[in-house]
């Protein structure tokens, strides 16, 4: 099967002057776009019909012993997926970020026992992942038994890392199903070729860097990532125009086959991994189980959120100059890769099917009336345009 076309400071420091780790006081709600933790039944009165959500996704972590856990990043989709339900286990948890976002908000569904409970266990380590002196000596000063890198983009983020935690126990990696060199054999597998020149290289090399240190590392590779909270316009990019009443463009036939993994499904993957000696030194995929193609995306879209089936507009993107825009927000070719590695050797299998994730993440984030990015109608009235043109 063929593919389709082709202001950081240095030495930002925690709140007082040695390498000390800061207990977060509870701040502020964060708007209804994420799940119930409590597993208390939602009712979601949704446009066209009505239904009654249960929301998924439970997380159950298998690590053995507790942990004195960092995770780089934290504060936005996978990582408060992962937190919560590592401090809910006993593990203490810090998170390192710039502190530019809240460390802590309250979670729609999620009660104010456990939100306190939460907010007076998590800890969080103000700084620049790029300053690395910083870095070296804040990170050396505290141990940890485990890293979790959610945000690293480049090898040379991980190495002062990787120095300052002699002992470190375990290194888990968020990587990329991007790595992979494009191919017409699919689905990819671990063992496939990468490339090297592709737009994730950094976390390609990164990957190889903890292959060559030593240390007993594990990397997930996921394909396209969504669900509540997504800050990628993934599912988002379809329900605003679901919600508007419009035609969806898509590039070319619009059976380009992609693969879609809920982020729930990612965080329990992720925590599977800790403490366990059949994941190290090794790559997983990550995703859902089924493939889609574009069209059946857009279709599976309206079908979770409530909505009648939209029209399909099909156009060819080399008839357009839609400039520094993104007139479709996937790449336009096959891309899907296999998780059956992640099955057999972790027992591990994604929770969610494509048209219940994507219910997940309307009924608990876009159709709450929240989201990431405007909705931006550009390109599609471009597209329109000159459908309407050819038609008369």
């Amino acid at each position: 099967m063929r593919p389709f076309g082709g202001s950081r400071g240095r030495g930002i420091v925690r709140e007082c002057a040695m390498a000390k780790l800061v207990a977060v006081q509870p701040q502020h709600h964060l708007p209804s776009s994420f799940s119930d933790f409590n597993g208390t039944r939602l009712h979601a009165s949704i446009q066209y019909k009505r239904k009654v959500w249960q929301p998924k996704g439970a997380l159950r972590v298998t690590a053995s012993s507790n942990k004195k856990i960092l995770i780089m990043g934290g504060t936005r989709f996978i990582g408060v997926f992962l937190s919560r339900q590592l401090v809910k286990e006993g593990h203490q948890v810090t998170l390192f970020t710039r502190g530019k976002a809240p460390i802590t908000q309250q979670l729609p569904g999620e009660s104010d026992k456990d939100f306190a409970d939460f907010s007076s266990k998590i800890l969080h380590l103000k700084g620049d992942r790029k300053d690395f002196d910083f870095v070296k000596s804040s990170l050396a000063a505290e141990g940890f038994d485990v890293v979790y890198d959610i945000n690293g983009r480049e090898a040379d983020e991980v190495a002062p890392i990787l120095d300052a935690l002699p002992n470190l126990q375990q290194y888990i990696y968020c990587s990329s199903a991007g790595v992979y060199l494009k191919s017409d054999y699919l689905p990819h597998c671990e063992t496939d070729a990468v490339d090297p020149k592709s737009r994730h290289k950094g976390k390609l090399e990164t990957e190889s860097l903890l292959a060559s240190s030593g240390v007993n590392w594990t990397s997930l590779r996921p394909v396209y990532i969504y669900g509540p909270l997504n800050y990628n316009p993934v599912e988002e990019w379809f329900f605003h125009r679901l919600k508007a009443g419009r035609p969806i463009p898509i590039p070319n036939s619009g059976m380009q086959i992609t693969q879609l993994g809920h982020v729930k499904d990612l965080a329990t993957a992720f925590i599977q991994v800790l403490g366990n000696e059949k994941a190290s030194k090794q790559v997983f995929n990550i995703s859902g189980d089924k493939y889609v193609t574009f069209d059946g995306l857009a279709k599976a879209c309206a079908k979770a959120a409530g909505f009648p089936e939209p029209e399909i507009i099909h156009f060819n993107p080399k008839e357009f100059d839609f400039g520094k825009k993104k007139a479709f927000p996937f790449r336009d070719q096959h891309f899907f890769a296999s998780v059956d590695k992640a099955k057999s050797v972790l027992g591990w299998k994604p929770e969610f099917d494509l048209v219940e994730g994507l219910a997940d993440s309307y009924n608990l984030d876009f159709g709450r009336g929240t989201f990431r990015k405007e909705a931006d109608f550009t390109t599609d009235d471009m597209i329109l345009g000159k459908s309407l043109v050819l038609q008369t």
